[in-house]
């Protein structure tokens, strides 16, 4: 690890997030905690509303889908008692979340359930986001060097610009061109990187792409797309084939731009 060579052909740095521009800790210790502890009182404090209502729809016709798979839980619809009832839906849903989070299903029910409660808290100043302390100066000097910077994750657009617009560093949603998430393909297939180039209207060996996972890595390389993978602490173990093969950076200020 070193010093890494942005190509000259560059124009573009693709980003990751979890494990990237942000520990692996604060998405496992803070964000995913925050939902199990809080789904209870959120469904009761925002039940009436059509967007919780639109959750709950979602996540009773994920529960239908996954009827067949063992420790399922069914989410019941009204019937007598509506008290009683309210009580049992709300409970049966709760459930629900904690089996999917538990197998770490990555459900679109479940994400928009997820998305939504991290917005109410984000908004209300319960939560701030964190960022290794080297991306933000990284980013403003990427940017003034004339580079684009764009977000790839598996997280949805809305829960990235959460992330971006209520951080520990402030609101840096400015600093970030634009965001993609799965919507546009896994980061495991080589066609998403494509896919996000074209949409960029650059080539994909325009792009610099800067991940913590090496199977993402090899799936842009694939894509003509240049790589660097990203070790920070608390991220997953490279094997030593991986740690000769990929340039590797353990901080974005390793990363030198030709131009600067």
């Amino acid at each position: 690890m070193g010093v890494v060579s942005v190509p000259a052909e560059v124009t573009v740095i693709l980003l990751d997030i979890e494990g990237t521009t942000t520990p692996i800790a604060f998405v496992k210790d803070t964000l995913f905690p925050y939902i199990k502890e809080n789904v209870k009182e959120y469904l009761q404090t925002h039940w009436d509303e059509e967007e919780c209502q639109e959750d709950v729809r979602l996540l009773r016709k994920q529960a239908e889908e996954d009827a067949h798979l063992d420790g399922a839980v069914p989410i019941p619809v009204a019937s007598g008692d509506a008290v009683d009832d309210l009580q049992q839906m709300i409970q049966a849903v709760v459930d629900n979340v904690d089996w999917q989070m538990s197998h770490d299903r990555k459900t679109t029910a479940l994400k928009q359930l997820q998305g939504h409660m991290w917005k109410a808290a984000f908004t209300a100043g319960l939560m701030k986001a964190e960022f290794f302390s080297d991306v933000v100066p990284a980013v403003k000097r990427w940017r003034e060097a004339g580079m684009k910077v764009y977000i790839y994750s598996s997280g949805s657009v809305e829960a990235q610009k959460l992330l971006f617009g209520h951080s520990t560093e402030g609101d840096i949603l400015e600093l970030i061109d634009g965001h993609f998430d799965t919507k546009i393909g896994h980061k495991v297939e080589s066609e998403s990187y494509r896919k996000i180039a074209d949409s960029i209207g650059c080539l994909t060996n325009n792009i610099l792409f800067l991940t913590d996972v090496t199977l993402e890595a090899s799936a842009a390389e694939e894509a003509d797309v240049h790589v660097a993978v990203v070790v920070r602490p608390g991220n997953a173990g490279l094997t030593d084939d991986e740690k000769t093969y990929y340039n590797l950076i353990t901080s974005f200020s390793e990363l030198y731009l030709p131009s600067t």
